[in-house]
């Protein structure tokens, strides 16, 4: 007798969660909500190359350092701050003219930075002092926000009123009354902008051209003939309401 009623038990203990899963969701309203924040970027983050070539790999070389060491003094002398500069890839590649003999012909040395900006109304006279500095690739660059954390609530927020509006229009349309929050699911996304190119983009108007063609209006904080636009933060909710 004890086995059996051991037995039983068990028997309804391992059935009680199937046939709770079983139970009918309660009635619901259920809608999405999107939002989108436009912003002016106030940081800019600057990919940039230097490039040398010689017969000789010493010479390549000592020409890449002196140029870099060129570009950092002149970023230094801007009032860049040392943390927000960084030399992070170097590479070293032979050109051969005889495969077969393995003779190199030239060396090409490559060396790329990365620079953060925020002194955006002197963006262009930086860029230009890099170029004439000895940079002579710019592989790109990136517009942000500082406020990223505060502009992406503020999506949020509005995410959630539109959401919250649309499910009381279908309440009322329905004749029904909107309940408590039964289910929410939250994204966010966006906050910089980004363009990029290869070792072959030796000078500074494909990144103009690229950000020049950046959605939204002029920034107030641009200077020059480079607009900065403004760059997108987004969010979105997707939220289940009761019914009452």
């Amino acid at each position: 007798m004890t086995r059996l009623i051991l037995s039983l038990a068990a028997a309804a203990l391992f059935t009680l969660p199937a046939f709770s899963q079983q139970l009918p969701e309660p009635p619901q309203i259920s809608v999405s909500g999107s939002a989108e924040v436009k912003v002016a970027p106030d940081e800019i983050y600057l990919r940039l190359g230097v490039e040398t070539r010689d017969a000789a790999l010493e010479v390549a070389k000592k020409q890449n350092d002196e140029r870099i060491s060129k570009a950092l003094a002149f970023l230094k002398s801007k009032g860049v701050a040392d943390k927000d500069v960084q030399t992070d890839f170097i590479n070293i590649e032979p050109t051969y003219s005889d495969y077969s003999s393995r003779r190199v012909e030239v060396f090409v040395v490559r060396k790329t930075m990365q620079v953060r900006l925020t002194d955006i109304k002197g963006f262009e006279a930086i860029l230009t002092g890099l170029l004439n500095s000895g940079v002579n690739n710019v592989h790109g660059m990136e517009l942000r926000t500082s406020e990223l954390r505060k502009h992406r609530d503020t999506a949020r927020a509005m995410a959630i009123r539109a959401a919250r509006e649309k499910a009381d229009a279908l309440a009322a349309e329905l004749g029904v009354k909107r309940g408590k929050v039964y289910t929410v699911n939250a994204n966010e996304w966006g906050g910089w902008w980004s363009s990029s190119a290869g070792w072959n983009a030796r000078y500074s108007g494909i990144a103009q051209q690229n950000a020049m063609q950046n959605a939204g209006p002029p920034s107030e904080a641009a200077d020059g003939t480079l607009s900065l636009g403004q760059i997108s933060v987004s969010a979105s909710v997707q939220v289940s309401f009761l019914i009452d």
